[in-house]
């Protein structure tokens, strides 16, 4: 028993030993195995077909003797045309991109009876394990798919177009060799001009700004079959993922976009004017450079003085107070090639949307508007007298500033005194009780370039309305008391009530008092009447010890031009 099975053992070994030094079993034909199919099949092989793949080539006992990869290239031929033995020509057909298939061929369709040299001996069956690398034709175009288009395309890229676009750009078996992404800069070129390769020049064409698509070049249109020398392999195709961010042509001008015009437009913004506005600046992909809201703050600057990019000082032109436009600068009239060297690239095609707060003119008055006027307006306000009116301030856009409403007291002023701004002295001139004006003040008449913090911003022009209330009829200028009756002979010794020869203080305080409340005299309208009498007091105390004797004492008809009062 235990004999037997040692023979049965015996035997099983000789047969398993015999099976692998067997001859391989004759082929007829080409026989596929295939032992990697990629998920999507970019591309299968036809005849005509130009291919590019790496190969391990073996005999049956796995003994190699030949391989790509051992030369560091792919191997490069047509399919189909003779110049690969015949079993190749067939097993290649039908591979896909990235395909990777085990191709065994009988001696018949190979190298028959005589081999090949040392290297194959006759009646050899070939196996080759092909990777499938790239595939093109001679009579391809290039590929474009659009995988995103934006809905707004007002305008495509055309032949000498300057472009900005970030790009991948990979061999057919998705290997990358080179992406600006990497770099963190676009890729800046004119299109259709030869700048670029045949195939991208090609591919670029019509593209909107936003829009992604996928450039398949054939190597003709390529780098050809040198290659780049580096990364590009020579009759590679080539792909290129591209995002387009921009695009402009050096003949563009600005281009503007009014978003809001007000109905009411008294006036337009021309060369000089200087203007307060908001503004975002964004790329043309969208991206956001700058705002002045982000700032809280407009920006404030001269237009058409070169104060600005050039093409800004050209698209606030003709604006309204009030309108918001959108206004597109091609680079060659903002920051040019250069950029700005942080938030704004090189070569950058800007979109500015601008809201027009106020603009003026350094030649601008202060402009009236009568809202209402009495009939009897005989009595006008003039320099020097004591106004009392109602106001309602607000900048241009309508921002409320302040009103006396909100105290529920009339604001009181001097004319001429310097109490209020220039802008409204002029304003206030020659009106009567009653009458209602609108007052615009250019900021040189009002709170000029630094405004009042928290207020008023700086270089804003303001908007009055106000309401004459009541008035008093101001002195003679250069007068702060002044009689209404004829002047005393005496008036010396009137003032000096003890009789000891001087004036002292408390004594002429008491004499002007008496003189107004009995209205043989009267003080200047809108001024402390006790600062007022101070002030008359010393200059008639000439001397400064306190009191006014004889030979000080002069009337107003009898001062020097030094001097002031009585």
């Amino acid at each position: 028993m235990s004999y037997g099975l040692q023979s049965m053992f015996f035997l099983a070994l000789l047969i398993a030993f015999a099976a692998c030094n067997a001859p391989p079993v004759p082929l007829d034909d080409v026989v596929i195995e295939k032992t990697f199919v990629p998920d999507e099949c970019v591309r299968a092989v036809k005849p005509g077909d130009f291919v590019r793949y790496h190969y391990h080539g073996t005999f049956p006992d796995n003994k190699k003797f030949d391989s790509s990869y051992d030369r560091g290239s792919t191997y490069n031929v047509y399919v189909g045309k003779k110049q690969l033995i015949e079993g190749m020509d067939k097993g290649l057909v039908g591979a896909c991109v990235n395909e990777r298939r085990l191709i065994k061929i009988p001696p018949q369709m190979a190298y028959g009876k005589e081999g090949y040299g040392d290297v194959i001996p006759p009646d050899s069956i070939l196996h080759f394990d092909v990777l499938m690398v790239d595939i093109w034709n001679p009579e391809d175009k290039i590929q474009i798919q659009t995988y995103y288009k934006p809905e707004n395309c007002s305008r495509t890229v055309q032949v000498s177009d300057f472009v900005r676009y970030h790009y991948n750009g990979t061999l057919l078996d998705g290997t990358l060799f080179d992406s600006s992404h990497t770099r963190l800069h676009t890729y800046d070129t004119y299109v259709g001009i030869g700048w670029l390769i045949a195939g991208m020049d090609q591919g670029l064409l019509g593209m909107c700004v936003g829009e992604k698509r996928v450039i398949t070049v054939p190597p003709f249109l390529g780098y050809g079959e040198n290659g780049d020398g580096s990364d590009i392999p020579g009759q590679a195709s080539l792909v290129f993922d591209v995002v387009l961010l921009d695009f402009h042509n050096p003949k563009d001008s600005i281009a503007v976009e009014n978003q809001v015009v007000p109905e009411s437009c008294p006036r337009k913004s021309k060369s000089g004017d200087f203007m307060r506005y908001h503004y975002n600046g964004t790329l043309l992909d969208g991206t956001l450079f700058d705002s002045s809201y982000s700032r809280n703050r407009t920006y404030d600057t001269y237009i058409g003085k070169g104060y600005v990019i050039a093409g800004m000082d050209e698209g606030l032109l003709g604006v309204c107070i009030g309108e918001r436009r959108r206004i597109i600068i091609p680079p060659h009239l903002a920051y040019g090639e250069e950029g700005t060297g942080t938030k704004i690239p090189g070569s950058a095609v800007l979109v500015f949307d601008v809201h027009i707060i106020d603009f003026h003119n350094p030649s601008d008055s202060v402009e009236i508007k009568t809202l209402f006027k009495p009939d009897d307006c005989k009595v006008q306000s003039k320099k020097g007298d004591f106004v009392k009116y109602h106001y309602n301030a607000s900048l241009m856009d309508g921002t409320f500033i302040d009103s006396t409403h909100s105290y529920g007291k009339t604001y009181n002023v001097v004319l001429g005194s310097g109490q209020v701004v220039l802008g409204m002295e002029m304003g206030l001139e020659d009106m009567c009780v009653g009458e209602k004006r609108t007052l615009v003040i250019p900021p040189h008449l009002g709170y000029g370039e630094r405004g009042v913090e928290g207020e008023v911003p700086g270089s804003a022009v303001l908007v009055f309305d106000i309401e004459m209330v009541d008035m008093e009829e101001g002195l003679p200028e250069g007068y702060m008391f002044i009689w209404n009756s004829e002047v005393s002979d005496d008036l010396f010794t009137e003032m000096d009530k003890n009789k000891d020869g001087h004036v002292d203080s408390t004594e002429f305080s008491d004499y002007i008092h008496r003189q107004v409340s009995t209205g043989k005299g009267r003080l200047a309208p809108g001024y402390d009447a006790y600062r007022i009498i101070d002030n008359m007091f010393s200059n008639q105390d000439r001397n400064g010890d306190g009191k006014i004797t004889a030979e000080e004492f002069k009337l107003k008809d009898q001062e020097t031009k030094e001097h002031d009062e009585l």
